[in-house]
């Protein structure tokens, strides 16, 4: 667990720092410096003083774009997340514990969201978001993290369902109802404070999840768009260009940068589920 929360806590302060960097090395995230950046052959330069990552193809700092892509990586991730745990456990909380009739059609709701495929299902939807010109209708920030919210929630809802099953038939919720206590009341104070840390968990475990679906749909060319520095879009860009094949830190600095982070959630969500998760303590 301290691993992860180091490893969090740096790509955290990664992004916050992103400006400053910015403003040291004079290089803007979407600043363009090919007098400097790329060599007579119109080829990046690679790593030295002034550009520590090196440069892409069109003269940027990689060091500086794969900072400010940690920023795109978290202000999507964390709202989608949290958006789909919120919604998830409410969804969740109902099905289980009104059990019956109205558990059976929740139950099928979530199964047909899980259902649909999240590339295509993305896809599909994010090129709905165009105008007559081609633009975007609605910021692509916005509609990336409402996609990544829909196809989330059904985890948590599943989650939600079965600890809220395993508590409704409980001594606990039996006792609160010998006493007159309302179906409000038991959900709110006797079932909810029981799953909110297991879900907590769930939620670090996911977040890593829906960091690679921006990256993923940013790298299909249809999430964030560039020049907006995402660790998908730069990725995109050098595959595309083939520059990695020989000058490899044009895709060292995203591609490192999403797997520390990946790894990072990953290992705090482990140790947290240890401390929170009363199903695994003593385990």
């Amino acid at each position: 667990m301290r691993a992860g929360a180091i490893i969090v806590g740096f790509v955290i302060l990664a992004a916050l720092l992103a400006p400053a960097v910015a403003n040291l090395l004079g290089h803007g995230p979407t600043e363009q410096f090919q007098d400097k950046a790329l060599d007579e052959m119109g080829l990046p330069i690679g790593p030295r003083l002034e550009f520590p990552l090196g440069a892409d193809g069109n003269g940027r700092d990689v060091l500086v774009r794969t900072l400010y892509g940690a920023q795109v990586s978290l202000i999507v991730g964390i709202p989608a997340t949290t958006i789909a745990m919120i919604i998830g456990t409410a969804i969740g909380l109902a099905s289980g514990f009104f059990a019956g009739s109205t558990d059976r059609v929740i139950s099928q709701g979530i199964d047909v969201a899980l259902s649909f495929p999240f590339v295509v299902t993305a896809l599909s939807l994010l090129s709905l978001n165009r105008g007559g010109t081609g633009q975007p209708i609605i910021p692509p920030l916005v509609v990336v993290i409402v996609v990544i919210s829909l196809f989330s929630w059904a985890y948590f809802a599943r989650l939600t369902r079965g600890l809220v099953l395993e508590l409704r038939t409980s001594p606990m919720v039996e006792a609160s109802r010998t006493m007159g206590a309302s179906r409000a009341r038991i959900i709110w104070f006797d079932i909810l404070p029981n799953i909110l840390p297991t879900v907590f968990v769930y939620w670090a475990v996911q977040l890593p999840a829906n960091i690679i679906a921006e990256a993923t749909l940013s790298f299909l060319g249809v999430g964030i768009q560039a020049p907006m520095p995402s660790w998908g879009n730069m990725i995109a860009e050098a595959q595309r260009s083939s520059l990695y094949q020989d000058q490899p830190w044009f895709l060292a600095g995203p591609g490192l940068a999403l797997f520390l982070t990946v790894v990072g959630f990953n290992t705090l969500s482990a140790g947290l589920r240890n401390v929170l998760d009363p199903h695994r303590r003593g385990i």
